[in-house]
């Protein structure tokens, strides 16, 4: 009697190294996978390029949390689209680090200066062919 229980010991281990490895090997990558994909889902931002499941290819322009909804842009006559978090498939804007950020805002707003200041020059420039035309005119009349 005692080989008998043995050998249903052993089958038993058998069997249970066999649905271990299942796990390791299919359930688990699966479930990893699954968790790092509605991690991007949910960390997607306007001006993210995305692709969708269904190969739509677009920039987000809103995201809506409370429907689990994004808006994307997609083309040059910037069609705009619907669609479910859930449908997104890739992500393909590149996150860059954080110091990069702060050094691309800081060009960002220098730029932004100097277009204002080329745009306060141009309007002075302006005012200025205004005023000797107004000159002009009124030397005219006199």
């Amino acid at each position: 009697m005692g080989t008998g229980n043995n050998s249903m010991l052993l089958m038993i281990l058998i069997y249970a190294a066999i649905f271990g490895a299942l796990y390791f090997f299919f359930i688990r990558p699966s479930s990893k996978k699954k968790k790092q994909e509605q991690e991007m889902r949910n960390n997607v931002e306007v001006g993210d390029e995305i692709t969708t499941i269904g190969g739509i290819m677009g920039r987000i322009v809103a995201v809506k949390d409370d429907d689990e909804a994004i808006i994307i842009e997609t083309g040059s006559d910037r069609v705009k689209m619907k669609f479910k978090k859930w449908a997104i498939s890739s992500v393909d804007t590149q996150k860059e680090p954080a110091e990069t950020q702060s050094s691309k805002t800081n060009k960002i707003q220098a730029m932004t200066e100097a277009r204002e200041a080329r745009k306060a020059a141009k309007e002075e420039k302006k005012a200025l062919k205004e005023a000797a035309k107004q000159e002009k005119e009124d030397k005219k009349y006199l």
